[in-house]
């Protein structure tokens, strides 16, 4: 009778370890987390639209974004070129990456990545999930491979958890990697400057220099600075000094057509109190050698724009018009959005 009982008590025991076993882990509750459009902003990228953050996908984005293991020698992170506190660009003349290896172009604030059309100086990217490749696998950036960079990612215990939470299971794919680390940069919003809130009627005013400085922006920069984004999103020649590098054709490098050239996509101007040097290769160190330079006369070529040739390639200024669009220009600056 007692060895029966052993046997009953050890089929019980067993059946009861294969029910566990059979229980499916339980769902994260991953809730999308909405993304605060801001008056008069533009429509989402379609690409944005289809890829909205959740709340794992953007706490595993994040942590990918400050991952130096993206690099071949682990020394490079997303991060590292993108400072919160520099608008998320940094404050050198061209992009510095792996073994101080000196990039092609300056690194572009990510700010209000979720609206735009078009992603680098020169428009080669139309999606954001299909961005961080770029840097991934160029020489001067991080030199590295997304198959090396899974190999480095796949035994960590943290990143298993979060992909599961993301995604159901611990799989790493160069596909949710893309996904996460754009969610976590849709959610990069900038509108908390003052000029939103003297937009929203928050109780701020501008001051005289700034009031003056908006009514002269509007007359000489607007053009192409235009929208809530203070960029029309456009490809234009304006006549910047060239970069002496012969890898360099602006937008051509996309399209191959010669009219391209030197063309580049016209920077928002949100935050860029924080971002100098400016230019598509840092040619120049402050807002004020910029004015300085559209006021002197800018470098002629077939494919300038328009407007520049139509006022003998150059925007006459004052210097107070320049003291006061500066003064405006800092208006734009959200220092909540860069942790000051």
């Amino acid at each position: 009778m007692k060895n029966v009982l052993i046997i009953l008590s050890i089929l019980l025991l067993l059946l009861s370890c294969n029910k566990e076993d059979n229980i499916e882990p339980m769902p994260y509750d991953n809730p999308e987390i909405p993304l605060k459009i801001p008056y008069g902003f533009p429509a989402l990228n379609p690409s944005a639209d289809k890829n909205r953050p959740t709340k794992y996908s953007v706490e595993l984005g994040e942590k990918l974004f400050h991952e130096k293991k993206f690099s071949g020698n682990n020394t490079i992170s997303c991060a590292s070129c993108h400072n919160r506190s520099s608008a998320f660009a940094d404050n050198n003349i061209q992009a510095i990456g792996i073994y101080g290896r000196v990039g092609l172009r300056n690194t572009p604030p990510i700010q209000n990545l979720a609206f735009m059309k078009f992603y680098n100086w020169d428009g080669n990217k139309l999606t954001l999930e299909s961005q961080p490749l770029v840097p991934i696998i160029t020489h001067e950036e991080m030199n590295s491979s997304i198959l090396e960079v899974i190999g480095k990612l796949r035994n960590e215990y943290e990143y298993k958890e979060l992909f599961r939470k993301v995604f159901g299971d611990e799989d790493i794919t160069p596909d949710r990697i893309y996904r996460s680390l754009s969610q976590y940069q849709y959610t990069l919003i900038s509108a908390g400057s003052k000029y939103d809130r003297v937009k929203r009627n928050e109780g701020e005013t501008f001051t005289e220099s700034e009031a003056r400085g908006y009514h002269t922006f509007k007359m000489k920069c607007a053009s192409c600075h235009s929208t809530e984004l203070f960029t029309d999103q456009s490809f234009r020649n304006v006549g910047f000094p060239l970069n002496p590098s012969t890898e360099e054709a602006g937008r051509a490098r996309v399209t191959g057509v010669p009219d391209d050239l030197m063309r580049f996509r016209v920077p928002s101007l949100r935050n860029a109190e924080y971002t100098a040097p400016y230019g598509s290769f840092g040619q120049f160190p402050t807002l004020k050698a910029v004015l300085d330079y559209f006021d002197n006369g800018v470098l002629y070529a077939d494919n300038l724009d328009p407007i520049l040739k139509e006022n003998g390639n150059r925007i006459p200024m004052t210097e107070q018009e320049k003291e006061d669009i500066i003064d405006f220009i800092k208006t734009l600056s959200d220092s909540s959005f860069v942790g000051k």
